[in-house]
């Protein structure tokens, strides 16, 4: 059933965007409501869309797949952008079900720059009042020329660059980027932990990727001023082993995604809280890509083991119950991790094109939002445009990862 759905999905998405037809969601508007006599205090007065226009940039690659030889395998390969689609349509439609009408323009950019520059041409695409996509950072680093010019909106849903690499003011960074995570974990370990007996232990194998996540750490504890934690810095377990002291408390952070690295180290800190001859207090920090690697969860829950991320869903609860049914009905499959960020992306962005119009920017870092998957509270920098910094806490208990902040 699954893999039917999807070949039919991929057929006519075919037929869709070879026609170029935009997708329109269009609702009857209710009635307003009587403006009241006297106000107290005198709002500033909306301009509202009649229509909203999205640009919707994903890389379906139709030009890859041949849809009469294509197996399940092959068909599964491009899952990604049918969820994302998917999950953004059934967000605008939940947002277009209180009142705004949305045209929905749905571009397949094919994984390919020269792609995206055909674009600048499209009178649909200019007309944008929102470009959302695309999806990987070359594409959002070759756009940005052409938002900085155009003064176009462009959001990015799911590159986790640092929003320097793209030095776009008129960019919005949907999911966050590594400083962001380093600052989160160090942040909650300043304020759960004492100085007067914790060690704060970073296990930094000093590759670039590690270093991006150890830096906001390492920093954040020398710029306190008033409390001061003793850090210290090891290339490995191994050689923090031989500089342990009875009767402390370890808070041990490892900066590595690096399974081979990271595998035996959990082995080695799990053996050191455990030693038959009375082991160490330690308590274990890892990166956030750990959420996406298979690690032994025993051993995670034993160093109860912390990492931040940027999404959880958690399936007891309603709105996410009634989203997945709604997933069904439609399209026939289960959704996945795509399908959740693509709704929350499309409900958050559509229901402030809704509620504020025109002047949807100026009201994006008041407007928190609290998703089936994503969390959303945006900052604003001159330079590198609307940050989220919205992240989760997340802790090994049960064998499973249970929020704690």
């Amino acid at each position: 059933m699954r893999f039917k759905n999807r070949f039919w999905l991929f057929f006519l998405l075919g037929l869709v965007l070879a026609a170029c037809s935009p997708k329109v969601r269009t609702v009857k508007k209710e009635a307003e409501k009587p403006v009241e006599k006297e106000k107290p205090v005198e709002k500033k007065q909306l301009k509202k869309f009649t229509q909203a226009n999205i640009s919707l940039l994903v890389p379906f690659k139709l030009n890859e797949i041949n849809l009469k030889t294509a197996t399940k395998t092959d068909i599964e390969k491009y899952a990604m952008p049918i969820d994302f689609y998917q999950g953004f349509k059934l967000g605008l439609d939940s947002v277009a079900a209180s009142g705004l009408n949305f045209k929905l323009n749905v571009f397949d950019t094919q994984d390919d720059n020269a792609h995206i520059g055909a674009l600048y041409n499209n009178d649909r695409f200019r007309k944008s009042n929102l470009i959302v996509g695309p999806v990987f950072p070359e594409g959002v680093k070759y756009i940005s020329n052409y938002s900085k010019l155009n003064n176009a909106i462009v959001v990015s849903p799911l590159a986790a660059s640092h929003p320097s690499d793209f030095d776009n003011p008129n960019l919005i960074s949907v999911v966050n980027n590594i400083e962001l995570h380093g600052k989160k974990i160090a942040t909650y370990i300043a304020k759960t932990y004492s100085p007067t007996n914790t060690i704060i232990v970073l296990i930094n194998p000093k590759k670039t990727e590690d270093e991006q996540f150890a830096a906001p750490i390492r920093n954040y504890f020398l710029a306190q001023k008033n409390i001061k934690f003793v850090v210290q810095e090891y290339a490995s377990a191994y050689t923090f082993e031989t500089k342990m002291i009875k009767g402390k408390q370890y808070v041990v952070v490892v900066a590595s995604s690096d399974r081979a690295f990271v595998l035996p180290t959990i082995e080695k800190l799990y053996k050191l809280k455990n030693l038959p001859t009375g082991g160490y207090s330690i308590n274990l920090f890892g990166h956030p890509n750990w959420v996406k690697q298979n690690y032994p969860t025993d051993k995670l829950q034993g160093l109860n083991t912390v990492v931040s991320s940027s999404y959880k869903v958690d399936y007891k609860n309603s709105a996410v119950i009634s989203f997945i049914k709604k997933y069904r009905a439609k399209y026939g499959f289960e959704p996945g991790e795509f399908a959740f960020k693509g709704f929350d992306v499309g409900y958050y962005f559509g229901k402030l094109l809704s509620t504020y119009g025109e002047d949807y920017l100026e009201y994006i870092t008041k407007e928190k939002y609290k998703g089936l998957q994503n969390n959303f509270s945006f900052i604003h920098d001159e330079k590198l445009g609307y940050i989220n910094t919205s992240l989760m806490l997340l802790r090994y208990k049960n064998y499973a990862l249970n929020m704690i902040e």
